[in-house]
Order: structure tokens, then sequence, then C-alpha cells
């Protein structure tokens, strides 16, 4: 739980989130690689690379030949408001300039405090370089507009981002946001090049509940996942299968399509594994064998029944918070399992003693995609979509079972320690 919270807290960005994620890697004695270096990777050692601060893929080289992969892959971005411009003012107030990232619930940003991280590129003596930043503080908030002056609000607002949404930095004259930045990294105000930066609710991830059965957190959606794979991966990765390399993989930019050099539709993951093959000897079918060899799991949460709206959900699937880690099916291929990923992951659940939910959209409501079927485009891997069950999915702050956690984390760590083998089109080895 620590692991998580910690995690979930930290993760701030998506390049906080990597920053977080490269800290436990280093603490586990993993070495950070860059992609214009030399490889020399040795047998039994771990490393991990990053790409545009905001994505990381870490692996254990087999003590032998790659003979398959164990692969799982969440996501380091969650919707939130990217800052445009410094500030503008209007009417004796200054506010910044935002627009929104992803799809979120706006009125969830509404009348809560607010802050700033992302990452700041600096000019130095010999070039540029990238900080990340978090101004640790209370200190902006988006005000809604009184009850008296729109009485029809609670039947409904349709909100204009523009209007409604951009965030109150303080009155008139106030210091602007690059003083502050320049300020908090001890840097000159004309040093600062540019930056990429976004809206983040103060809330820390917390327990709740008679006994602490749920937590509530910003990010949970995809947080949660990243960390409960990333300590699957590192519990387990010194007991896996000899023959077949673990990887874990943290990629930015899913909730606006993942169409960049560091999300699941680029190349990142798949450059990765060729250049790690093409480091050891191997024969000239040998990286074909281990894909075929392969299996990766898509982690991205999914949506618990809600108990007020239990209607908006497939009644013969139902999704239950502390009801264990979900299993994502989707008939237009949104979600990549299918009946056999499906059976494969089943039974390494079942093994370890984890309970297993189904998760299926209406059939009348159309649902959305992951890193998963993107990733198809480049990997030629058998792929299950598999996920936490939550509530509030997209808001500012969202809502999880504290069990599902520790159901999640099991079953990740069975499937990375599994002696998996394919024995041929539609066989499993297990």
């Amino acid at each position: 739980m620590e692991f998580v919270f910690s995690f979930l807290n930290e993760g701030v960005s998506p390049y906080h989130a990597a920053a977080a994620a490269c800290a436990r890697l280093d603490a586990a004695g993993y070495t950070r690689l860059q992609e214009a270096a030399y490889w020399n990777l040795e047998p039994g050692r771990g490393y991990y690379l990053t790409r545009a601060g905001a994505s990381v893929v870490a692996w254990r080289m087999p003590l032998h030949g790659i003979g398959g992969w164990r692969l799982t892959a969440s996501h380091s971005d969650s919707p939130t408001w990217r800052v445009k411009n410094d500030r503008v003012e209007n009417d004796g107030c200054c506010r910044l300039n935002v627009e929104g990232y992803g799809g979120m619930n706006m009125a969830s940003w509404l009348d809560r405090p607010l802050t700033v991280a992302g990452r700041v590129l600096l000019r130095t003596g010999d070039g540029v370089v990238s900080r990340n930043v978090y101004l640790d503080r209370d200190l902006l908030v988006i005000p809604s507009l009184a009850i008296h002056m729109d009485r029809e609000v609670n039947k409904g607002h349709n909100y204009n981002p523009q209007v409604d949404l951009q965030p109150l930095w303080g009155p008139a004259g106030c210091r602007s946001l690059t003083a502050l930045l320049a300020e908090e990294l001890g840097a000159a105000e004309q040093d600062i090049l540019d930056r990429d930066l976004v809206l983040v609710p103060r809330q820390q991830a917390s327990r709740l509940g008679p006994d602490g059965e749920l937590f509530v957190s910003p990010r949970i959606d995809d947080l949660a996942s990243a960390a409960v794979t990333l300590k699957a991966f590192l519990d387990a990765a010194p007991d896996t299968d000899d023959a077949c390399a673990p990887v874990w993989a943290m990629l930015d930019n899913e909730e606006v399509g993942s169409g960049t050099r560091q999300g699941a539709a680029s190349s990142f993951l798949r450059d990765t594994l060729d250049r790690i093959y093409d480091a050891i000897p191997h024969s000239a079918q040998g990286q074909q064998r281990a894909f075929a060899n392969s299996f990766l799991l898509s982690a991205d949460n999914a949506h618990a029944a809600h108990p007020a709206f239990p209607g908006k959900a497939d009644a013969a699937n139902p999704v239950r918070l502390g009801g264990g880690v979900v299993l994502k099916y989707n008939a237009s291929q949104k979600y990549t399992t299918t009946g056999l990923t499906g059976g494969v992951f089943r039974e390494i659940c079942r093994r370890a003693g984890v309970p297993v939910q189904v998760f299926a959209n209406r059939a009348d409501m159309p649902g959305g995609s992951t890193l998963g079927n993107l990733q198809s485009l480049t990997l030629p891997i058998p792929m299950a979509d598999i996920g936490l069950p939550q509530l509030a999915m997209h808001a500012a702050v969202e809502t999880a079972a504290v069990a599902d956690l520790q159901a999640m984390t099991d079953a990740v760590t069975a499937f990375y320690r599994v002696h998996l083998r394919c024995l041929g089109d539609g066989e499993y080895l297990l």
C-alpha cells in the first residue's frame, strides 16, 4: 500500500511519475541507459531507459539467451489542464491560460486547491537541460460561479473550458508563474526557455471507509496500475524463468491517443526490445521465436459498477470494488483480450488464488481504448488487458479499493514468475 500511495503522490506529472519509477529502479540496482549511448548488457543484470522524460522501459537480462519476453505496460499521464500562458489579467484578477489534456470530468476540478508541475527547459553554459519542477503549495483554484448568478446550475451545466475552467492565479499585478519557477529552480527568469506544465490537485492519496477498505487519490488511472506492475516486476524479476526476460513499461500520452514518440503507438518499446536482442548472440530466427513465446499485460484501469448508477454497467458482467483484478474484453478490439489470452491469464490467477472479474461495456455504450491495441501495431505478441476496478475515472480525484491493489499485485507477480511456453498456435504450457 505504501509503495502505491507514495507513487501516486510523487507522480504529479508524467515527468515526475517517470522520475519516481527511476528512483525505485535505481534503489533496486538497475542501471540507467541512454538511447544515444552504446549498450553493453550483462547476463543477470537489470537495466532501464527513458524517452522524453515521461516514458520508461525496464528489463532484466536472463542468464542465457532470450527465449521470450514477459511484459506489462501502463501509462504515466492522466487527464488534466496544460498551461499555455503565464497569466491573463481582467477585472482585477490574474489567471493562468490553460487547455484540456484528455477527456475529463470538468466539474470535478472546481473549487479545490491546485498547483503546477511538469518540466522546465533551462539555458546552460553548454546548451539546454530539462528540470522537473513541482510548486509544492496550494497555489491556484478554479472558482465556480455562485449559485445566485446561475440558479439552474444544479440542473446541469455545459462547461466552456475557455470561460469556466481558467484557474485563478492571484490579484492583478502579482508575481508571475515564470518568477516562481525561476525561484524554485534557482535560475534566472531569462534562462527559462520553455516548459511543459500541468495543473495538479493538491489532495494526497488516503484511505477511507469503516476499516480503510477504500482509497481516494488523483491519478489512480493509471498510476495505481503503473505502481502495482512495477512492484510486481521488482519483486519477481530475480525469480523469473531464466529463458524469459521480464520487462516493465510505462508510456506517456495514452489519454490523447498515444501518437507521440514516447507513446504506445510509437516504436519505443519495440525499439528497446530489438536493441536488447541485438546486443546478445542470437540466431537469424531467434527474435521471431522469442516474440511467439512472449506475453504482454496491458494494465489500465476498469470501471466498477457505480452504486448510484447501476444501469450504466453491463448487468451480465458486474465489476465490484474489492472484487479482484479485472480482465477487459471488447468486440471491436479496443481491448486486446481474446479467449486464448484471457484463458491464460485466468489460469495464472487461479493458481495464485487471485479473484478475476470481467469488464465489458454495455452493447449500447461505446467504450474507450488503451495501450494494448496500439502496441499491437509494432509488437506481434499475444496480449490481455487488465486493470484495477475504480469509480470516477477521469475525475480530479478517483476512488478504488485496497483489496484490489493486493489482488492485482499478486496476479502480476505470478505472471512474471510463471513458466509460460507456447507449444503451438493456441496452446500454452504453464
